[in-house]
Protein backbone atom coordinates (compact mmCIF):
# COMPACT_ATOMS: atom_id res chain seq x y z
CA UNK A 1 0.00 0.00 0.00
CA UNK A 2 1.10 3.36 -0.39
CA UNK A 3 0.56 6.97 1.49
CA UNK A 4 -2.25 7.73 -1.30
CA UNK A 5 -4.43 4.77 -0.38
CA UNK A 6 -4.12 2.72 -3.41
CA UNK A 7 -3.89 -0.98 -3.69
CA UNK A 8 -0.99 -3.10 -3.28
CA UNK A 9 -0.52 -6.79 -3.70
CA UNK A 10 1.92 -8.35 -0.81
CA UNK A 11 4.78 -10.18 -1.40
CA UNK A 12 3.87 -13.62 -0.12
CA UNK A 13 0.00 -13.14 -0.40
CA UNK A 14 -2.45 -12.95 -3.29
CA UNK A 15 -4.50 -10.52 -1.05
CA UNK A 16 -5.20 -7.39 -1.73
CA UNK A 17 -4.76 -4.37 1.25
CA UNK A 18 -7.37 -1.34 1.52
CA UNK A 19 -5.89 1.94 2.78
CA UNK A 20 -8.56 4.06 3.73
CA UNK A 21 -6.53 6.53 4.43
CA UNK A 22 -2.50 6.74 4.96
CA UNK A 23 -0.77 4.67 7.35
CA UNK A 24 -3.67 2.19 7.76
CA UNK A 25 -4.67 -0.53 6.37
CA UNK A 26 -7.41 -3.51 5.96
CA UNK A 27 -8.11 -7.29 4.56
CA UNK A 28 -10.06 -6.94 1.12
CA UNK A 29 -13.36 -8.25 1.13
CA UNK A 30 -14.75 -10.39 -0.73
CA UNK A 31 -18.01 -10.80 -3.01
CA UNK A 32 -19.84 -11.42 -0.27
CA UNK A 33 -18.78 -9.00 2.04
CA UNK A 34 -16.52 -11.84 4.13
CA UNK A 35 -13.02 -10.43 4.66
CA UNK A 36 -9.97 -12.67 4.28
CA UNK A 37 -6.97 -12.36 6.97
CA UNK A 38 -4.00 -11.75 5.89
CA UNK A 39 -0.82 -13.57 7.35
CA UNK A 40 2.38 -12.14 6.83
CA UNK A 41 4.61 -15.63 7.34
CA UNK A 42 8.53 -15.73 6.81
CA UNK A 43 10.02 -18.79 4.60
CA UNK A 44 11.05 -21.27 6.92
CA UNK A 45 14.61 -22.79 7.03
CA UNK A 46 15.14 -25.96 6.15
CA UNK A 47 16.14 -27.77 9.20
CA UNK A 48 18.86 -30.87 8.90
CA UNK A 49 17.84 -34.07 9.46
CA UNK A 50 18.25 -35.17 13.07
CA UNK A 51 17.70 -31.65 14.55
CA UNK A 52 21.36 -30.73 14.74
CA UNK A 53 23.88 -28.59 12.91
CA UNK A 54 25.55 -29.38 9.50
CA UNK A 55 29.41 -29.37 10.43
CA UNK A 56 31.11 -26.99 7.80
CA UNK A 57 34.19 -28.65 5.85
CA UNK A 58 37.26 -27.26 6.53
CA UNK A 59 39.22 -26.57 3.66
CA UNK A 60 43.07 -28.39 4.35
CA UNK A 61 45.06 -25.23 3.65
CA UNK A 62 43.08 -23.24 5.89
CA UNK A 63 43.80 -21.44 9.22
CA UNK A 64 41.64 -24.09 10.92
CA UNK A 65 42.88 -26.52 9.68
CA UNK A 66 46.48 -25.86 10.74
CA UNK A 67 45.28 -25.29 13.88
CA UNK A 68 44.00 -28.35 14.60
CA UNK A 69 47.01 -30.16 13.08
CA UNK A 70 48.89 -28.53 15.49
CA UNK A 71 46.44 -29.29 18.53
CA UNK A 72 46.92 -32.72 17.64
CA UNK A 73 50.80 -32.67 17.10
CA UNK A 74 50.74 -31.02 20.72
CA UNK A 75 48.86 -33.53 21.85
CA UNK A 76 51.08 -36.98 20.44
CA UNK A 77 54.34 -35.27 21.69
CA UNK A 78 52.68 -34.76 25.17
CA UNK A 79 51.33 -38.57 25.03
CA UNK A 80 55.02 -39.39 24.28
CA UNK A 81 56.95 -37.44 26.98
CA UNK A 82 54.43 -39.23 28.84
CA UNK A 83 54.86 -42.59 27.96
CA UNK A 84 58.67 -42.33 27.49
CA UNK A 85 58.87 -41.10 31.72
CA UNK A 86 56.55 -43.61 33.04
CA UNK A 87 58.75 -46.68 30.63
CA UNK A 88 62.13 -45.15 32.44
CA UNK A 89 60.70 -44.91 35.85
CA UNK A 90 59.84 -48.57 35.27
CA UNK A 91 63.08 -49.92 34.24
CA UNK A 92 64.66 -48.19 37.19
CA UNK A 93 62.13 -49.65 39.51
CA UNK A 94 62.93 -52.72 38.01
CA UNK A 95 66.81 -52.81 38.84
CA UNK A 96 66.16 -51.15 42.48
CA UNK A 97 63.66 -54.15 43.14
CA UNK A 98 66.73 -56.54 41.69
CA UNK A 99 68.93 -55.16 44.40
CA UNK A 100 66.41 -55.30 46.93
CA UNK A 101 65.80 -58.75 46.24
CA UNK A 102 69.41 -59.45 46.37
CA UNK A 103 70.49 -58.11 49.31
CA UNK A 104 72.46 -59.98 52.17
CA UNK A 105 69.92 -59.91 55.40
CA UNK A 106 73.15 -60.23 57.89
CA UNK A 107 74.62 -56.96 56.66
CA UNK A 108 74.19 -53.39 57.70
CA UNK A 109 76.31 -51.72 55.29
CA UNK A 110 78.11 -52.54 52.04
CA UNK A 111 82.16 -52.27 51.58
CA UNK A 112 82.82 -50.90 47.85
CA UNK A 113 84.13 -54.34 47.09
CA UNK A 114 81.02 -56.33 48.24
CA UNK A 115 79.02 -54.27 46.33
CA UNK A 116 80.55 -54.68 43.37
CA UNK A 117 80.53 -58.29 43.65
CA UNK A 118 76.76 -57.18 43.81
CA UNK A 119 76.70 -55.32 40.54
CA UNK A 120 78.75 -57.85 38.39
CA UNK A 121 75.84 -60.56 39.69
CA UNK A 122 73.03 -57.91 38.36
CA UNK A 123 75.16 -57.64 34.99
CA UNK A 124 74.91 -61.67 35.19
CA UNK A 125 70.95 -61.74 34.89
CA UNK A 126 70.07 -62.61 32.11
CA UNK A 127 72.80 -65.84 31.93
CA UNK A 128 69.60 -68.31 32.40
CA UNK A 129 67.28 -66.63 29.79
CA UNK A 130 70.46 -66.44 27.08
CA UNK A 131 70.78 -69.87 27.37
CA UNK A 132 67.22 -71.26 27.03
CA UNK A 133 67.43 -69.06 23.92
CA UNK A 134 70.78 -70.91 23.24
CA UNK A 135 69.04 -74.09 23.51
CA UNK A 136 66.42 -73.32 21.56
CA UNK A 137 68.23 -72.40 18.46
CA UNK A 138 70.23 -75.60 18.86
CA UNK A 139 67.68 -78.16 18.79
CA UNK A 140 68.03 -79.59 14.96
CA UNK A 141 65.49 -78.65 12.22
CA UNK A 142 64.31 -75.15 13.44
CA UNK A 143 64.67 -72.50 10.64
CA UNK A 144 66.69 -69.13 11.78
CA UNK A 145 66.92 -68.40 14.81
CA UNK A 146 64.56 -68.35 17.66
CA UNK A 147 63.90 -64.84 19.93
CA UNK A 148 66.79 -63.12 17.67
CA UNK A 149 65.03 -59.52 18.45
CA UNK A 150 64.85 -60.95 22.20
CA UNK A 151 68.77 -61.67 22.15
CA UNK A 152 70.02 -58.92 20.60
CA UNK A 153 68.51 -56.57 23.07
CA UNK A 154 69.69 -58.45 26.48
CA UNK A 155 73.25 -58.36 24.45
CA UNK A 156 73.10 -54.79 23.74
CA UNK A 157 71.99 -54.02 27.34
CA UNK A 158 75.03 -56.12 29.06
CA UNK A 159 77.20 -54.42 27.23
CA UNK A 160 76.08 -50.88 27.45
CA UNK A 161 75.92 -51.46 31.71
CA UNK A 162 80.07 -52.99 31.03
CA UNK A 163 80.72 -50.32 29.38
CA UNK A 164 79.49 -48.02 32.48
CA UNK A 165 80.64 -50.26 34.91
CA UNK A 166 84.36 -50.11 33.31
CA UNK A 167 84.08 -46.58 33.10
CA UNK A 168 82.40 -44.10 34.90
CA UNK A 169 80.52 -46.22 37.20
CA UNK A 170 76.82 -47.16 37.17
CA UNK A 171 74.41 -45.94 39.14
CA UNK A 172 73.14 -48.33 42.39
CA UNK A 173 71.31 -48.01 45.70
CA UNK A 174 73.98 -46.42 48.24
CA UNK A 175 74.16 -49.69 50.17
CA UNK A 176 77.66 -48.91 51.24
CA UNK A 177 75.77 -46.19 53.53
CA UNK A 178 74.36 -47.79 56.73
CA UNK A 179 71.42 -45.41 57.04
CA UNK A 180 70.82 -45.48 52.86
CA UNK A 181 71.04 -49.21 53.19
CA UNK A 182 68.28 -49.19 55.89
CA UNK A 183 65.54 -47.43 54.33
CA UNK A 184 66.45 -48.82 50.78
CA UNK A 185 65.53 -52.34 52.54
CA UNK A 186 62.29 -50.99 53.82
CA UNK A 187 61.13 -49.32 50.51
CA UNK A 188 57.82 -51.14 49.40
CA UNK A 189 58.15 -50.66 45.59
CA UNK A 190 56.47 -47.71 45.51
CA UNK A 191 57.78 -45.96 42.29
CA UNK A 192 56.74 -42.23 43.61
CA UNK A 193 59.54 -42.91 46.40
CA UNK A 194 62.16 -43.21 43.91
CA UNK A 195 63.55 -39.77 44.67
CA UNK A 196 63.37 -40.76 48.69
CA UNK A 197 66.31 -43.08 47.65
CA UNK A 198 69.81 -42.43 47.79
CA UNK A 199 71.71 -43.45 44.71
CA UNK A 200 75.82 -43.94 44.00
CA UNK A 201 77.90 -44.59 41.00
CA UNK A 202 80.22 -47.30 41.61
CA UNK A 203 83.31 -48.19 38.53
CA UNK A 204 85.29 -51.25 38.68
CA UNK A 205 88.55 -49.02 39.52
CA UNK A 206 86.68 -48.37 42.87
CA UNK A 207 85.28 -51.42 43.53
CA UNK A 208 88.67 -53.12 43.43
CA UNK A 209 90.33 -50.02 45.48
CA UNK A 210 90.62 -51.22 48.87
CA UNK A 211 89.59 -48.39 51.46
CA UNK A 212 88.78 -49.15 55.42
CA UNK A 213 85.00 -49.37 56.30
CA UNK A 214 83.68 -45.44 57.13
CA UNK A 215 83.00 -44.57 60.71
CA UNK A 216 79.75 -43.35 62.15
CA UNK A 217 80.88 -39.46 61.54
CA UNK A 218 82.41 -40.30 58.18
CA UNK A 219 79.07 -41.27 57.05
CA UNK A 220 76.94 -37.99 58.48
CA UNK A 221 79.54 -35.77 56.65
CA UNK A 222 78.66 -37.80 53.81
CA UNK A 223 74.92 -37.12 53.86
CA UNK A 224 75.40 -33.28 53.03
CA UNK A 225 77.97 -34.27 50.13
CA UNK A 226 75.89 -34.04 46.59
CA UNK A 227 77.96 -37.42 45.20
CA UNK A 228 75.36 -39.03 47.65
CA UNK A 229 72.40 -38.23 45.46
CA UNK A 230 72.30 -39.68 41.98
CA UNK A 231 72.50 -36.90 39.17
CA UNK A 232 68.96 -38.01 37.95
CA UNK A 233 67.11 -37.69 41.56
CA UNK A 234 66.61 -33.79 40.36
CA UNK A 235 65.19 -34.62 36.97
CA UNK A 236 63.23 -37.82 39.08
CA UNK A 237 61.17 -34.87 41.27
CA UNK A 238 60.16 -32.91 37.87
CA UNK A 239 59.14 -36.40 36.11
CA UNK A 240 56.64 -37.66 39.59
CA UNK A 241 55.35 -33.70 39.72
Amino acid sequence: MDKRGSVKRTKWSSDVLISSRPGEARPACGAGGKCRRLRFTEPKLRKPQGGKQEKKVIHPYSRKAAQLAREVHKQEKKEKLKTDKALRLSIIGEKLQWFQSHLDPSKIEYTKKEAGELIENYMCRFNAELEQIELQNSIKGRQGRQHGSRETVIKQTIERERQLYEGYGIEIPDIMNRKHLKFFREWDGDLRKLPNIKMKKLSARDAACSHPEVTDAEAKEDLNEEEEVGPDEHQLNQELK
